[in-house]
């Protein structure tokens, strides 16, 4: 897959977070397709956030203003607009990063879902964020019932299968980050590295990030 210099947008990650989608955004940078974006770079650009919302809410949004510098998106919010950014990209890869329910559901009750019910700063940006995210997050996908784990694993399936029957199979790798670098730089046309396959975003990694931005 050729890299380049274009900032047209080239992967679509859509797998839902705690599918190792932080690892998925190193190995992909690590690979040339930089830079990748990840609810950490909502954090880092706090007026993304509104951006975000309003197209959860239907309102007409500059992709290319927002994703102006990436080539690949992973994680919410992103994910949750995979229909549209594959209509509006179409000559992108998508990559469903997903992991064994059970597993899954664990990490995301451990993490996400008690963020979502985490004290939210005094401070507008984490407040933007924590607006965005418990409409997209917590309402879109969930259903307010984030903490019910049949709710949460139901959601989980029904957003993989859309997602495989959404797109070409030609354009679509079912992935999960243990199988490493094989699987995924065949997919996407480019050469093994010979460094480690990363790994990063651990539960605890994750709950030390959010104690650090209360």
């Amino acid at each position: 897959m050729e890299r380049g210099d274009d900032m047209t947008l080239k992967i679509i990650g859509a797998g839902l977070g705690r599918t190792g989608t932080l690892t998925l955004k190193a190995a992909l940078e690590q690979l040339g397709f930089s830079k990748c974006y990840h609810m950490v770079d909502v954090f880092a650009r706090p007026a993304d956030a509104a951006v975000w919302e309003a197209a959860a809410k239907g309102d007409p949004v500059d992709w290319e203003a927002l994703l102006e510098g990436y080539q690949a998106v992973v994680d919410w919010p992103a994910c949750h607009f995979w229909r549209t950014l594959v209509a509006r990209y179409p000559d992108a890869k998508v990559i469903l990063s997903a992991r064994e329910e059970g597993a899954w559901a664990k990490s995301f009750s451990q993490t996400i879902a008690a963020a979502l019910d985490a004290p939210v700063p005094d401070d507008p940006g984490a407040k933007a964020q924590a607006s965005m995210v418990g409409l997209i997050v917590k309402n879109l996908t969930f259903g307010g019932r984030h903490r019910d784990p049949q709710t949460v694993l139901k959601a989980y399936r029904a957003h993989n299968d859309l997602v495989r029957a959404g797109v070409a199979p030609g354009k679509l790798l079912e992935f999960d980050p243990k199988q490493g670098w094989e699987p995924l730089c065949k997919f996407l046309g480019v050469s093994v590295p010979s460094a480690p396959f990363p790994n990063t975003n651990s539960t605890d990694e994750f709950r030390a990030r959010l104690a650090g931005r209360h």
